[in-house]
């Protein structure tokens, strides 16, 4: 009985942590298209985050010291609708699904982040965690954006 008891508990946890993966956090939506109608309507531009959220450690370190925090999420979601476009290992399907995207924007390594107008048009991006705080990425994405403005 213990055995079948642990074995649903394993079965459990990798249900929670593959739903967990799948899901984007608070603010965030998965859904590119979806995004840029919103930023279309909204007047804004979106943040497209590609990244390997359970393998890739400077995309676990954005996502826990910029990504999730409220002061981010509130902070972005002032000019940017934001996407999360995840490759995870534990979910090859979500990986396939967003590859076209991928070779869209001719991503080369893990996270790469995208800036771009209402029509998917790239203005901006880095690659790599380079802006380590919530404080240095919003400083990022002003100063992009101020940039974009100008051209």
């Amino acid at each position: 009985m213990k055995a079948v008891t642990w074995l649903a508990a394993v079965f459990l946890a990798a249900a929670v942590s593959s739903s967990a993966i799948a899901a984007p956090a608070e603010g965030w939506t998965a859904d590119y298209d979806a995004a840029l109608a919103q930023a279309k309507k909204e007047g804004k531009s979106v943040l497209l985050e590609f990244t390997g959220s359970d393998w890739c450690p400077p995309c676990k370190l954005l996502a826990k010291e910029v990504f999730s925090k409220k002061a981010f999420v509130e902070g972005a979601s002032k000019d940017f609708v934001l996407v999360k476009l995840d490759f995870p290992r534990a979910d090859k399907e979500l990986g396939k699904k967003n590859k076209p995207l991928a070779e869209k924007y001719e991503i080369k390594g893990y996270p790469t982040i995208i800036l771009t107008d209402a029509s998917g048009k790239e203005y901006s991006r880095v690659v790599g965690a380079q802006y380590r705080t919530v404080d240095d990425f919003l400083g990022w994405l002003k100063s992009s954006t101020s940039k974009k403005d100008l051209d």
